[in-house]
């Protein structure tokens, strides 16, 4: 039986304050005036903070980004670069001499700009001459992995250098245009033809060429680049050794070309699918190290998994990574000695997983994990494998960097009454202190209502977290409507921190109850992946058994509630609604109705492949039985669906088929599809669109809820 272990479990719900004294309610036009922090990068000597602050230009439908910065040792954060440009991904040279950071200005194809903090300075200028690599504890050399330019043939006619990309014949096509003037379609003759975001992929015009990548150095303060390796494999997650005499990479297994090691991968892609083969415990790769001269690699690793995220200790003795055997199994922390030896896992069978890690001065290590729905940071003793919690809360922390000392902590935060900010501690976790205020005003103005944490016992008996957030205006003894809201995925997680989607209900004096159920991230793998091939089964008992935990509350008006979510939530609000008739009102968003045409339509049929173990036609009654469409004639709830017409995770055609088989079956029903957007419209769409839709949201619950 799986049981995470979640901190400060209760079963209690407490009656909310009256909230209305404090502020007014938020309305989806107030998300244009949200500040949002990110990206913090702390100087090596520990004296400064720079970060991303991006806000939202309504009046020009856009979202804009500058670099700030704040000293460590008190003061106000000052802009450093110009708001007439767009500016992020703020690091420091190894000197702290230079503030790095990308940017695309006019009249410039430079990507990298800096500016010069040791001294004073104007404008920011162009720097290409720092990779953004490994280097090594005096800041003198820099190692990092890239593929070698290929010199192409440029004096051959091409027929249809006028075409567009997606038009003109790929490599290995058969059909031609009869006419390369009046054909501006696409050909297609790949798969990876498209993705979500970038959109249509063209496929190569020739054969393709492996280029692996290689291993490159060269002195920071100048001098040509060297190239180090000249092989067949790929080099990657390069980590030169603080003294700059080792670099440690990760690589195939084998060291097999590029071109061999793919061919395994799709044959076994091809292959019909067999747990026992597709998922026995497989070394795809190992770590190596090579003399920063040059020579043969020495292979430092040899056990199942693929390795990654390599870092050397500070005495440079060490040497440790994160390993996950299987797609399923767990991210470990791994350390192995420099010189060779046993790798040891200093996280043993804790049921979290690390997100980050680094090298403490001491020899300590510290992580980043989410625990449920939190975010918080440890250190772990290699040695006695002892794991210590030295900054939490409840609260997400979702961007965390430090000195190179260690004695300076930065990091974002947010909670669920609280939009991102940076904070400041000590290397130890104590000290903590506030430094940014870009959404005080914001804070002062509007009272954000605080959710409710509980956990409850599920199917075989899993403990499941959930969160219900008091609507604006909280009195006691009176009844609210309640929205329930189910997350992507489904490997994510709900969890504590701001999000305009559910202060948007509560703003129009709705409760909004969400969940973790298993398939969530953040309880540890098991968890996880315990949903393959039962989707919309105990899930969709964990999901109920916490709404009707919320409708026996007295405050809550079991009679008026409603059902949303998105991408998996999208479809398991459609399994809901055909399978219960207990919400008067649901929200479909970046749907999936109909397990055998999304497959066939979205960018990454192999989530399917993975999680119901193989294809439609070799798991037929498992892609049938899980399709919501096969139970549509159930449905009686109003459903407003809404879909991006430039989704390609999960495409229009699921909607579509929703949303006739809802009209055909007289369910009233409205279907809003948004232009130049993608899955991630929620995320990062046009602003107005975003807007918008968050709009129509409470508008539909509003309307059939109040």
């Amino acid at each position: 039986m799986i049981r995470p272990v979640l901190p400060c479990l209760t079963l209690t719900l407490v009656l909310g304050r009256d909230l209305s004294a404090q502020g007014r309610a938020f309305t989806p036009q107030d998300w244009y005036r949200v500040t949002t922090v990110s990206g913090p990068a702390v100087s090596p000597d520990g004296k400064w903070v720079a970060f991303n602050a991006t806000t939202v230009r309504e009046a020009e439908n856009k979202r804009h980004t500058e670099i700030w910065m704040v000293a460590t040792g008190g003061g106000q954060p000052i802009r450093m670069t110009s708001p007439s440009t767009e500016s992020s991904g703020p690091r420091w040279s190894p000197d702290g001499k230079l503030l790095l950071f990308s940017s695309s200005r006019s009249n410039s194809k430079a990507k990298t700009w800096g500016l010069r903090l040791d001294r004073p300075s104007g404008e920011a200028f162009e720097v290409d001459s720092i990779p953004d690599g490994s280097f090594t504890a005096d800041g003198r050399t820099v190692a990092w992995a890239d593929t070698v330019e290929w010199k192409r043939d440029t004096t051959a006619k091409d027929p249809y250098e006028k075409m567009g990309p997606m038009a003109r014949p790929p490599y290995r096509a058969i059909t031609k245009p009869l006419d390369p003037a009046r054909f501006d379609g696409r050909h297609i003759v790949d798969l990876g033809y498209k993705f979500n975001g970038p959109g249509f992929i063209p496929a190569p015009k020739e054969a393709r060429r492996w280029n692996p990548a290689q291993i490159w150095t060269r002195p920071v303060d100048g001098g040509a680049k060297k190239q180090l390796t000249n092989t067949a494999y790929s080099h990657r997650d390069v980590a030169v050794s603080p003294d700059g005499q080792w670099i440690a990479f990760v690589a195939d297994a084998q060291l097999r070309s590029d071109s061999l090691a793919q061919a395994e991968q799709d044959s076994l892609r091809r292959a019909k699918y067999d747990p026992k083969l597709s998922e026995a415990p497989r070394n795809d790769a190992d770590v190596f190290v090579i003399p920063a001269a040059g020579g043969e690699p020495k292979r430092i690793t040899s056990a199942p998994g693929a390795e990654g995220n390599l870092a050397w200790s500070g005495d440079g003795k060490v040497l440790a990574f994160n390993s996950q055997i299987g797609r399923a199994g767990p991210v470990r922390i791994y350390t192995v000695p420099a010189a060779g030896g046993a790798a040891v896992n200093i996280l043993g069978d804790w049921v979290y997983e690390p997100t980050w890690f680094s090298w403490l001065p001491n020899g300590d290590i510290r992580m980043g994990a989410a625990i449920g729905g939190r975010d918080a940071i440890f250190t772990v003793h290699p040695a006695t494998r002892a794991i210590k919690e030295i900054v939490g809360g409840r609260r997400r922390l979702p961007g965390v960097d430090s000195d190179s000392s260690g004695k300076v902590l930065a990091y974002v935060g947010t909670s669920i009454t609280a939009p991102t900010e940076l904070y400041l501690a000590n290397g130890d976790g104590t000290g903590e202190r506030k430094v940014t205020a870009f959404n005080d005003k914001l804070n002062q103005e509007i009272a954000w209502p605080d959710a409710e944490r509980f956990t409850y016992k599920s199917v075989g008996g899993l403990e499941i977290e959930a969160w219900l957030q008091k609507p604006y205006g909280y009195q006691a003894g009176k009844k609210y409507p309640l929205v329930f809201y189910i997350h992507g995925g489904p490997h994510s997680a709900y969890g504590e921190n701001w999000f305009d989607e559910f202060h948007s209900i509560t703003g129009a004096g709705m409760w909004v109850l969400f969940t973790n159920p298993r398939g969530s991230s953040g309880y540890g793998a098991s968890f996880t992946y315990s949903t393959r091939g039962r989707w919309g089964l105990e899930d969709y008992q964990d999901l109920m058994k916490a709404v009707d935990i919320a409708a026996q509350r007295a405050d809550v008006d079991s009679t008026r509630m409603g059902v949303t979510g998105g991408s998996y939530g999208g479809f398991m609000t459609a399994w809901v609604t055909s399978h219960t008739t207990r919400f008067k009102a649901a929200e479909a968003d970046r749907m999936i109705s109909n397990w055998w045409s999304w497959w066939g339509v979205s960018d990454v049929p192999g989530l399917t492949e993975f999680e119901f173990y193989g294809m439609p036609w070799e798991r037929a009654a498992l892609y049938d039985s899980l399709s919501p469409i096969r139970h549509v004639a159930k449905v009686r709830t109003p459903t407003l669906i809404v879909q991006s017409e430039e989704d390609h995770r999960t495409p229009m055609a699921d909607a579509e088929q929703w949303f006739v088989s809802l009209q055909k079956n007289h369910v009233p029903v409205e279907f809003v599809r948004y232009p130049r957007s993608t899955h991630d419209l929620s995320r990062t769409g046009e602003p107005w669109l975003l807007v918008d839709r968050l709009g129509r949201l409470r508008q539909w619950f509003e309307h059939w809820l109040r």
